[in-house]
């Protein structure tokens, strides 16, 4: 009888000293390390962190590692050398290089209670040890089921002939996966697009957390008035919404017209001769035309003089006649020639062609009538004088 009960002694001492060799060995043997273990975080972002496992057993050790603390929402994963982990070896403490890092991606719920959430890091061996590194994340607001639809500059100015480019990010803060309507709400003529990447798109699919580039391009009507213009843009899903708001402040447009009285671009003119042309400078735009120069490509050794080479203000629908004076070559042939002229402005110009014909002078013909009908007269009198021999 005392022989077993000096035998159970004997087990239950060896069994303890185990569980207490056991028990150093796992807070001795294994060591886990991260230089910070409580951190802020808001709901959708993904924490890093670099974790250290040290062996300081005498013999290598695999374990796997896991999380313990957090329901399922919580994703995570380890990775070495961006490849995803799903056990580690490391060598023992008789080798000079007994640790090894590795990666912990944890990614925060979008739909998340705001507060400290604590965790732990667990390591399980082979060999039996169980080393945990406890963890604490303190998340700053409570998670949203909505989505962001963020603009860069909502404010822009310009001409109505322009073309205005808003730089939009849509994200999806939900839990699903959300196919996004793009559509826009503006004033009668105006064309609103939408573009991702190098495409034209009138939707955008994202996943859970994922974020996407819109550019949102408006083009006014040409005949578009200066003043402020709201564009309402909204991105739509089956279950959230979101809506922003552009201005477009319109300064107003250029626009000039280069004409004659009655429109007429055609004229003739004597060889040598001069001949002056009315034109119209006509302001078609919005806003007023300031250093409007007239200029003329002519044909060779011909000139244009302008009563006003220079108009410098010309305000919004305002018109003003300019003389010009066309001087054609005396060395010209009679016939057709083109004359160009331009009103130019820094912003606009026009550009009118003119048929000017060259025709031979009405004294020279004249003088030929003469002669003709002096030669006429001359054979006259001579058949009346000598015709009768």
């Amino acid at each position: 009888m005392l022989k077993g009960k000096t035998y159970l002694l004997t087990l239950l001492i060896f069994i303890i000293f185990c569980l207490v060799n056991i028990s150093v060995l796992a807070a001795d043997g294994v060591i886990l390390y991260t230089p910070f273990t409580g951190v802020y975080v808001s709901p959708g972002d993904t924490v890093r962190y670099t974790i250290t496992v040290i062996n300081n057993t005498d013999r290598i050790q695999n374990m796997n590692l896991s999380l313990e603390g957090l329901n399922e929402d919580w994703q995570y994963v380890f990775k070495s050398m961006s490849r995803e982990v799903e056990k580690l070896a490391v060598r023992s403490k008789e080798l000079d290089d007994n640790s090894r890092n590795i990666d912990l991606e944890l990614e925060v719920p979008l739909q998340v209670e705001e507060g400290v959430h604590n965790f732990r890091l667990v390591a399980n061996t082979d060999t039996g040890i169980r080393t945990v590194l406890p963890l604490q994340l303190n998340v700053k607001e409570k998670g949203v089921f909505e989505t962001e639809f963020t603009i860069d500059q909502a404010n822009m100015e310009g001409y109505s002939d322009s073309t205005f480019t808003y730089s939009a990010k849509l994200k999806n803060k939900t839990a699903e996966r959300q196919h996004y309507s793009l559509t826009a709400s503006a004033p009668r003529g105006w064309d609103v697009r939408f573009r991702v990447n190098a495409d034209y798109v009138t939707s955008v699919t994202l996943d859970s957390n994922q974020n996407q580039n819109v550019s949102i391009h408006v083009k006014p009507p040409v005949n578009a008035g200066a003043g402020t213009y709201n564009i309402n843009v909204r991105a739509i899903s089956g279950q959230t919404s979101e809506e922003i708001q552009l201005e477009t402040v319109i300064k107003g447009r250029y626009g000039i017209n280069l004409t004659t009285p009655i429109g007429l671009l055609s004229s003739d003119i004597p060889i040598g001769g001069e001949k002056d042309i009315e034109l119209i400078v006509e302001n078609t735009g919005t806003v007023p035309l300031r250093d409007i120069n007239l200029s003329a490509s002519t044909p060779i050794d011909w000139t244009v003089e302008f009563e006003e080479e220079e108009i410098l203000v010309l305000e919004a629908g305002e018109k003003r006649n300019i003389k010009a004076t066309i001087k054609a070559s005396e060395k010209a042939i009679a016939g057709d020639y083109q004359l160009v002229i331009n009103a130019r402005t820094p912003e606009v110009n026009a550009t009118r062609t003119f048929r000017i014909t060259a025709k031979t002078s009405m004294f020279w013909g004249a003088v030929g009538i003469l002669i003709i009908f002096a030669v006429i007269a001359v054979l006259y009198y001579f058949i009346r004088k000598y015709g009768r021999r």
